[in-house]
């Protein structure tokens, strides 16, 4: 077969540089593969249960007594993957950014002030079904029930009494897609390699504050120190400097994000975004997006950098990934794209390119790709859509499988795309530094975004 497939609904996703992310179709169909058989990979990303890190059994009183306050609150199913959640070794680990374990942050969930609107309960569940299955995580967007459209469409339209303006809103409402792709990919790759701090960022968001902060280091993000600032000053990032190299930053969703978590406390459909989805992908855009993101309509404000009012491009989402898990990511390109918005070529060979990926892999990450297809609809301009890369693997005819989490394909579990279909449509991979200079010192795509922005603003101060 010469894919395994995807599918491709409408969508309203992340810009890439010369790429037009719009409404396209696919006739593709999305494949889930057995999540038990993953382990037949050649390639994997680093389990998160690692054999260095594992603790799967309670060793304090305290400990102890968390583990049974949760499983006093949850009924037989619940429980069982509490249980499941402690023998795999993911409820005691402490990788987050205070050291914090994951038991630690579900015992304050229940046991601390929640936002009024939400229910610990609920949230305790929510966390337990990602423990026991990430790939519940989605950008599958809630509806609106009757009751509320009427508040939520004046809260749009700022209390018009324009019929149009009203009108729109409402078909808006009706037809919304989220453009969260990025930031599920981010959600996703958080709870499965950083699940510590996956957990402490869901209990500082469910809180009454609605925010989390997380101290960062200056050179995960730039080289230079001043780049690294101008950064998170450009991006509007709520921020402290601690010393030349350290800032405590201010993560925190829009402030509408928390009306839909609300309406999902009682009112989430099979397959929608669970009240985590709603306020970790708006958090995630509001990084992104200079704080201008609107989780009621699922627009940001154009900036220097791109006119679209969707989705993140390219180097935003390396910028928040970067952020959120504290890590050197670049952002490398490896399609060229003419300025009509079709694919003109590739800036590395796909040997290269597979080569990159998989060592990757092997280094224990995953990687956060956006792949492009022509757009019928669109000319043939390219569209897109961002989805994470989790193993490789070896058919026995020696085709190359790569398995991958897509957050927008209604499906609980890994899909498998075969490399002969997904490597030339890879438009950008998250890649650690180390790798994506290897050949040569590769440029990444924020600092061609600060040249431009620099010289931009160079040439209005000549016509000024």
């Amino acid at each position: 077969m010469y894919m395994a497939g995807v599918n491709f609904p409408n969508l309203n996703i992340s810009q890439a540089s010369g790429v037009n992310f719009k409404t396209a179709a696919c006739n593709a169909v999305s494949v889930p593969i057995d999540v038990g058989n993953s382990s037949q990979a050649t390639f994997k990303a680093q389990a998160y249960t690692s054999a260095l890190t594992v603790r799967t059994s309670l060793t304090t009183k305290d400990e102890r007594k968390k583990y049974n306050a949760l499983s006093n609150e949850l009924d037989l199913t619940y429980r069982k993957k509490l249980e499941y959640a402690l023998k795999s070794g993911l409820l005691l680990k402490d990788n987050s950014n205070d050291k914090s374990t994951v038991l630690d942050n579900l015992y304050k969930i229940i046991t601390e002030e929640r936002d009024p609107g939400l229910d610990k309960i609920t949230i305790l569940k929510e966390c337990l079904d990602i423990l026991a299955n990430p790939y519940v995580i989605t950008q599958t967007c809630e509806d609106i029930p009757k009751e509320y459209q009427r508040q939520i469409i004046g809260l749009i339209t700022n209390l018009s009494e324009n019929p149009n303006d009203i009108a729109k809103a409402k078909w808006d409402l009706d037809n919304m897609h989220t453009g969260t792709c990025p930031a599920a990919s981010i959600e996703f790759d958080l709870a499965t390699k950083h699940t510590a701090e996956f957990f402490r960022m869901v209990e500082g968001l469910t809180s009454p504050q609605n925010e989390v902060k997380k101290t960062i280091k200056m050179d995960n993000l730039s080289e230079k120190s001043s780049d690294a600032i101008w950064l998170i000053t450009k991006f509007k990032t709520p921020h402290v400097m601690k010393d030349f190299n350290t800032a405590e930053i201010l993560l925190k969703p829009d402030k509408n994000a928390i009306i839909r978590a609300r309406i999902q406390n009682h009112h989430r459909d099979k397959g929608e975004r669970s009240i985590i989805d709603v306020l970790m992908q708006s958090t995630l855009m509001q990084l992104g997006s200079q704080q201008t993101y609107n989780s009621l309509t699922d627009k940001r404000a154009p900036n220097a950098w791109t006119q679209e009012d969707g989705g993140l491009i390219d180097f935003e989402k390396t910028y928040v990934e970067s952020v959120v898990e504290d890590k050197n990511t670049t952002s490398v390109t490896y399609q060229i794209v003419d300025e009509n918005g079709r694919l003109a070529g590739y800036e590395k060979d796909f040997g290269t390119i597979k080569k990159e990926l998989l060592d990757t892999l092997k280094m224990g990450h995953n990687i956060i790709i956006g792949y492009t297809w022509p757009d019928p609809t669109n000319d043939n301009k390219l569209a897109g859509h961002e989805i994470t890369i989790v193993g490789y693997k070896t058919l026995p005819n020696g085709e190359g499988v790569f398995q991958c989490q897509d957050s927008d394909d209604d499906i609980a579990a890994p899909i498998e795309l075969s490399e002969k279909f997904l490597l030339p449509k890879i438009h950008h991979a998250g890649l650690p530094d180390e790798i994506a200079s290897r050949d040569f010192k590769y440029e990444d795509s924020w600092e061609v975004g600060l040249k431009d922005f620099q010289e931009m603003n160079k040439n209005r101060k000549k016509t000024a």
